[in-house]
């Protein structure tokens, strides 16, 4: 077990936090009404990169390159452009002797969606009954505020670590991880790595890959009145659904795993898009579906590319038709590998260590169905890398998302008894 923070140490910190609580959800709200979706990061990265340097960090902002990411373009899939995506890297140097910590939070959200749907407006940040409310306050924008206020309350309060921390704010994770995908590639590296996506304050060690891909049927239109001249390919996918209904719940009966026990589903396939057809009297010839398929950790990605195509393609084969027209699988985005760091590595027993410090309970230690910037600081940057934040995922992309004050200002006091513990203090 990492050894416990000393007391007067933690009061100092933790009254450093609370004092400038005010400031905190100043800064909270200002992120907020930054609107910053997936794509369009760029006078959010300039404001994030003002806060920085306000603070006297070092400052490097940068947009990645198609070119440096060329080679990885499959764990990120295609990009609608590069230009003005400004992914910031802040850090604070320490006196030396200490280990290095690297915290990481994305800058980018999904669209607000339909304002009618909210009860506050989705970029107001308005407070109400002690959470701030708006598209991004949970996900993830309360993360990167943890991060800055954590450093706030050390320097307040006096304390100068002995390692070195950066704070890395990157844009695309909605949609691949472009920006911390970029960020390992110029050679940002630590003795380990903290992503703030929101866990309600528990320590997730292990994130879950996915595929994504487009399933193409091919039949042979005919008019409705004489359907029997055609092949509905409607209804040549049905089998192949059903058949990945199947397939889910043969996973979730076999699979295994510590950090998913906890699941009902803890492989979850979804069929997200259907398009068939083009008029009402006429077979559909064509069907699309788009379909994201999740694996665990311990399962490789390519291996697990073959095996859902075996899966299909031994529907198709039963199949008379689909066997002389096979279906096609067109992989489309980013395809997420899982990834998982040990719960007995060091960054781990380090934030149990800062979490029981602060809240006085031991923290969950817990795997996620989702895919998440970890994965690139694990797999590309070599770190061992976990996630710990304030929020509530299931409010992540939702109408009316929020993110609590107290919960925030816990998720601050842990992270800067973290950075104590971890880096050490000088004097």
């Amino acid at each position: 077990m990492h050894p416990p923070l000393d007391p007067a140490l933690l009061k100092q910190i933790s009254d450093a936090v609370d004092a400038a609580r005010a400031t905190t959800v100043a800064l909270h709200r200002t992120f907020v009404q930054a609107q910053s979706v997936t794509g369009a990061e760029g006078p959010m990265g300039s404001a994030v990169a003002a806060a920085l340097t306000e603070r006297g960090l070092e400052v490097e902002s940068w947009a990645a390159t198609a070119e440096e990411i060329q080679p990885y373009l499959e764990h990120v899939g295609e990009q609608v452009g590069y230009a003005g995506r400004m992914n910031v890297a802040g850090r604070r140097r320490g006196t030396g002797g200490g280990r290095s910590l690297l915290l990481n939070a994305h800058i980018d959200t999904v669209p607000a969606g339909d304002p009618a749907l909210w009860s506050q407006p989705p970029f107001a940040a308005k407070v109400v009954d002690g959470k701030v409310y708006g598209r991004g306050s949970c996900d993830m924008k309360g993360g990167l505020v943890t991060h800055i206020a954590a450093l706030d309350a050390l320097a307040a309060a006096g304390i100068r670590l002995k390692g070195d921390v950066t704070v890395t704010a990157t844009v695309g994770e909605e949609d691949g991880g472009l920006g911390a995908l970029s960020t390992v590639l110029r050679g940002y590296r630590a003795d380990a790595a903290l992503v703030t996506e929101p866990t309600e304050l528990a320590l997730v060690t292990a994130c879950e890959g996915s595929l994504v891909f487009r399933l193409t049927i091919t039949g042979r239109s005919a008019h409705a009145a004489t359907r029997e001249e055609g092949i509905s390919a409607l209804e040549k996918f049905m089998p192949i659904f059903l058949d990945l209904q199947a397939f889910e719940r043969d996973r979730n009966a076999k699979l295994r795993h510590p950090l998913y026990r906890a699941f009902p589903n803890k492989v979850p396939i979804n069929i997200g898009v259907v398009r068939a057809g083009n008029w009402a009297s006429t077979v559909p010839e064509r069907l699309d579906a788009e379909v994201r398929i999740g694996f665990l950790p311990g399962e490789e990605m390519q291996a697990f590319k073959l095996l859902v195509a075996e899966r299909i393609f031994s529907v198709a084969e039963q199949d008379p038709w689909l066997k002389e027209h096979p279906p096609e699988i067109t992989y489309f985005g980013g395809q997420f590998i899982a990834a998982e760091t040990p719960t007995d590595a060091p960054i781990c027993e380090a934030i149990r260590s800062a979490h029981l410090s602060v809240t006085g309970k031991k923290v969950r230690t817990e795997g996620v169905t989702y895919g998440a910037d970890m994965r690139h600081f694990i797999a590309f940057g070599g770190m061992p890398c976990v996630m710990y934040g304030a929020g509530d995922i299931k409010l992540a992309h939702a109408p009316d998302e929020y993110l609590p004050i107290d919960e925030l200002i816990t998720a601050i006091k842990v992270e800067a008894a973290l950075l104590a513990g971890w880096c050490g203090v000088e004097g």
